[in-house]
């Protein structure tokens, strides 16, 4: 974190209680600009995954700066919006109780048959499709939906078309938009981005020569904009994590997919107290566990500001976080990390502070601040 940084979220937190998250609103919109450009030059739309963002003043913002329609993760939470006002919902996590986000007038995902059997007549329906990469017997990418080949695509749409309204298909390439653009990764990447092209155009092609022609194709990430936006049979791409940036995306490519193009900006930041001194040089925080979710490894933990380091043996605790190289930090002062991924620490706070230069001028609750919690 650059000096004036430090210094304007430390004004802006004068007299809050610690721990405290906030919201730079200037990144924030700069980060959706960013994602609305590759966007709005293919002639698509920008769904918002609420599971990244998990607080509704800044899912509204984000739809009054230029998105279109919400990528919703479980059918509570899909109601939940709806009774906000929120509209053009997909839920796009399968349920064997989608009753409430029916309820909510939302498009559901499905890809099987028991997940048609739950639904009633008319529901409006998304399938499914896996586009993870395979490779000498490697399935790299998500474990999703058991569909892959046209044919099986095309044999569900059918058996439901009497009784479900078939909206469209939802293809998600977790392998080219989750992954840091480095190493292996950035191979993976390479190899993949046609193959999943070839695929989605594959699905279109056999839908549309049965008369299934989709309204809806969605695909994309935060991490795959520029590649998902130039493929034509998309009408659509998500994305969320980028709007508030956790520090896994300090090394995904850039939503223009132009070289030396920046990044997203940093715009969520939580702040813990320095609260006691254990040795020269460290400080030790009041808190600071926010361990994001996937594989356990070190690039799950909040990242503190430099010159502040983790402690290797103790990493961020649950009540406390000792940090080295802290020599110039007084006890009291707030110590910002950036956490890894983007929606987690809703959970953890019950509103965001939402940042201007040095001011706070929202408090917007989160999901948890509005006593809601939808999976655990």
């Amino acid at each position: 974190m650059k000096t004036g940084d430090y210094e304007r979220y430390r004004s802006a937190l004068r007299g809050e209680p610690l721990p405290a998250a906030i919201v730079d609103l200037d990144a924030f919109d700069a980060n959706l600009a960013a994602m609305l450009e590759p966007v709005r030059a293919a002639g698509k739309a920008l769904r918002i995954a609420t599971k990244s963002v998990r607080c509704p003043a800044l899912i509204r913002r984000a739809l009054e700066g230029g998105a279109r329609g919400l990528m919703t993760y479980s059918a509570a939470e899909t109601a939940f919006l709806a009774g906000q006002g929120f509209s053009d919902l997909l839920l796009a996590y399968p349920t064997m109780f989608p009753g409430e986000a029916v309820r909510a007038g939302a498009a559901v995902v499905i890809d099987c048959d028991q997940h048609a059997a739950a639904l009633p007549d008319g529901a409006p329906v998304v399938i499914d499709v896996d586009v993870s990469y395979r490779v000498a017997g490697l399935h790299l990418g998500v474990r999703r939906s058991p569909l892959r080949e046209p044919e099986e695509v095309v044999a569900l749409a059918r058996r439901i078309a009497g009784r479900l309204e078939f909206r469209g298909l939802l293809a998600y390439e977790a392998q080219i938009a989750g992954l840091a653009d480095v190493g292996s990764a950035r191979l993976l990447k390479r190899l993949s981005r046609p193959d999943v092209a070839r695929r989605r155009a594959r699905l279109d092609a056999a839908l549309r020569e049965a008369g299934l022609k989709p309204k809806i194709f969605n695909g994309g990430g935060s991490g795959s904009l520029a590649s998902s936006c130039a493929e034509a049979v998309l009408t659509e791409v998500t994305a969320g994590s980028a709007l508030l940036a956790g520090h896994l995306f300090d090394r995904m490519p850039s939503p223009s997919g132009r070289a030396g193009a920046s990044g997203f900006r940093p715009a969520l930041r939580f702040a813990l107290e320095a609260s006691r001194r254990p040795a020269r040089g460290l400080v030790t925080c009041l808190g600071g566990g926010i361990i994001a979710s996937g594989a356990p490894g070190r690039d799950r933990l909040p990242l503190p500001m430099a010159p502040l380091r983790l402690l290797p043996l103790e990493g961020a605790g649950e009540v406390q976080t000792p940090l080295e190289g802290a020599a110039g930090v007084e006890l009291g002062a707030p110590v910002f990390f950036r956490p890894a991924k983007s929606g987690e620490p809703a959970e953890r706070f019950n509103e965001y502070l939402l940042v201007r230069g040095d001011r706070v001028v929202e408090r917007a609750p989160t999901y948890r601040g509005l006593g809601r919690a939808f999976l655990t």
